[in-house]
């Protein structure tokens, strides 16, 4: 069954249990690989959240006008431009020369403690914490450069499901 003539609904259900099943082994690693997220992991898990929340609200909802399709893609894109920029920056952390990688700071607990969000915020995209240390890898890849392929491979999927024209008036 070709994947790309599913139901909105449908695609929007199978992109949902896909970021689940991305936080899910994220959160598998942290608990019993032992590998400690750092800030800038903490902000891709929470966009992967946002983008879930969108997909299954939209697969829940399912909506039959090309107008609300688009509506959700729409959030789609932007929960993905999101989290394509939070990878993005901790792919090109990880790939800075170590004599030029930001200076390691405290744990985000601590952050989280004596700033407000906006200084938060500041504070983790500047690369604070061990943000460009690479401790896990597969095929050569990190973790966040495999969260960037995530990122960029549902959008496309949440984008194609509701920007394609369907046949058929009762088609979700």
């Amino acid at each position: 069954m070709n994947p790309f003539r599913w139901s909105f609904r449908a695609q929007f259900l199978a992109g949902f249990l896909g970021c689940a099943a991305l936080i899910g082994y994220a959160i598998y690693t942290q608990l019993y690989q032992g590998l400690e997220p750092c800030p800038l992991c903490i902000f891709q898990r929470i966009a992967y959240a946002a983008l879930a929340l969108v997909f299954l609200a939209g697969g829940l909802h399912a909506p039959r006008s090309p107008g609300g399709r688009r509506f959700y893609g729409v959030l789609v894109a932007i929960a993905s431009l999101v989290g394509i920029g939070i990878a993005g920056r901790h792919v090109w952390l990880q790939t800075l020369p170590h004599d030029l990688v930001p200076a390691c700071g405290p744990p985000l607990s601590f952050l989280q403690e004596t700033h407000g969000p906006i200084e938060l915020v500041r504070k983790v995209l500047t690369g604070t914490g061990d943000c460009g240390t690479v401790d896990w890898t597969l095929l050569g890849l990190s973790m966040p450069a495999w969260s960037l392929i995530g990122f960029v491979l549902l959008a496309g999927w949440g984008l194609q499901a509701a920007f394609r024209r369907r046949k058929g008036r009762n088609r979700l």
